[in-house]
């Protein structure tokens, strides 16, 4: 038998973040001071340390020639997995065996340098690899003739639009003949046919060259198309691993439970005024649901308090994607109201944005001015097609007010 191409066993990564307090009142304020004071003087540090585990324990192998979908929730450990694999970062305990070059497309522009042109850049991403410029320059044209950036082949990529570096980056990632291509979501900024390209590319170089192929995506028609296997990472850990199939529908049904709300502890000057007290995402039926397939309906529930009267108060859910882009908002018509508990519901009949990770934002303000904003939750948009809304691409603004709303009085 031969060896496996990719071997992991007990693969770990742990980051330590570090937070600086905040206290209100000047006793513990003072306090804090001091300690920080000593910290510093004893360890050269003033800040509270904190434990983080991106990955625990990770053990699986890949064989040549076969092609493995990782999933998992955004925060699941997916994308740190790639980069230890990809010998970008460290892992903290555990050991990875590679039988094999490998090229990696994790983030657009990876491996590029800036001011460098496009045909530069190919050469660079080569000799990277461990390519001679021989072997570089006869895969130059077929590299070229792939991106479909001739065009601009002379030009230095920082002027690429995202679709150009990831058409040229994919380019040389696969017509440079890696052992083991390794594939982040970073397909998605491209256009549906530049997908179905690389898709078609990714079918050839591992079916027609017996390479190995590590891809992640949030399209699980993509994910089913291509690979054979796949595993399922779930905080961290591996939750699932085996046939593409089985793994899918575990993914969709078996972790579409209650996702982890945050809601912060309101401000002095919100406790005298209004503030939210409960966001919950689910089903029109009322089941918890933070995995939401393409098309389907889905509902946030916002419960708020008022305190003190207020006037021409809305409140508003926001969906925006993990970079920050904001991609849809929703808003109830302004009401006056007057004290005690509230629910606002936000229905939206089917979900029209791509698949992919994005925040929950909920936003609450009266007479125009906002006063309470804060992300409480993620959600994962799933597809088993093409189809949906994707704003960092098609350059069209936020989707408005596609959710119907209803306030209603409790208490």
């Amino acid at each position: 038998m031969s060896k496996p191409a990719i071997e992991v066993s007990g693969l770990s990564k742990r980051y330590v973040i570090e937070h600086e307090s905040r206290h209100d009142n000047l006793r513990d304020t003072l306090h804090h001071t001091a300690r920080k004071l000593w910290r510093r003087m004893r360890w050269g540090t003033s800040f509270e340390r904190e434990e983080f585990w991106a990955l625990r324990d990770v053990s699986f192998s890949i064989q040549p020639g076969e092609v493995v979908g990782i999933i998992g929730r955004n925060g699941a450990g997916k994308s740190t997995l790639l980069k230890i694999l990809s010998r970008i970062t460290e892992p903290t305990h555990g050991r990875i065996t590679l039988n094999g070059r490998v090229a990696s497309l994790l983030e657009v522009g990876t491996g590029f340098h800036p001011e460098l042109t496009g045909r530069e850049n190919i050469f660079l991403n080569g000799a990277i690899l461990g390519m001679s410029r021989a072997e570089i320059r006869k895969k130059f044209d077929e590299i070229v003739a792939f991106s479909e950036v001739e065009k601009f082949l002379d030009t230095p990529v920082k002027r690429y639009s995202s679709g150009m570096y990831v058409r040229l980056a994919f380019s040389v990632a696969a017509h440079l003949e890696p052992e083991i291509l390794i594939v982040d979501e970073v397909l998605a900024v491209g256009d549906i046919a530049f997908q179905k390209k690389c898709l078609g590319k990714m079918q050839d170089i591992s079916r027609t060259n017996g390479r190995t192929v590590l891809f992640v995506s949030h399209n699980l028609a993509s994910i089913r198309q291509l690979c054979h296997s796949a595993i399922l990472l779930n905080a961290g850990a591996v939750h699932t691993t085996g046939p593409c199939n089985r793994v899918l529908e575990i993914y969709q049904h078996g972790l579409a439970g209650t996702e982890t709300v945050i809601i912060p502890k309101p401000s002095t000057d919100l406790l005298d005024r209004a503030y939210a007290t409960r966001v919950d995402i689910e089903t029109l039926d009322g089941h918890p649901k933070a995995i939401v397939p393409v098309g389907q309906p889905w509902r946030v529930r916002v419960g708020f308090r008022i305190v003190s009267p207020q006037a021409q108060f809305v409140a508003a859910v926001g969906v925006k994607s993990i970079d920050g882009f904001s991609a849809q908002t929703a808003w109830a018509a302004p009401q006056d109201l007057s004290p005690g508990d509230y629910e606002a519901i936000f229905i939206q009949d089917r979900v029209t944005l791509a698949a992919g990770s994005y925040l929950i934002r909920i936003g609450l303000s009266s007479s125009d001015r906002t006063f309470q904003q804060f992300d409480a939750a993620r959600l994962d948009i799933v597809s088993e097609g093409t189809q949906g809304f994707f704003p960092r691409t098609s350059g069209v603004g936020v989707v408005l007010n596609s959710m119907s709303t209803i306030i209603t009085r409790l208490s």
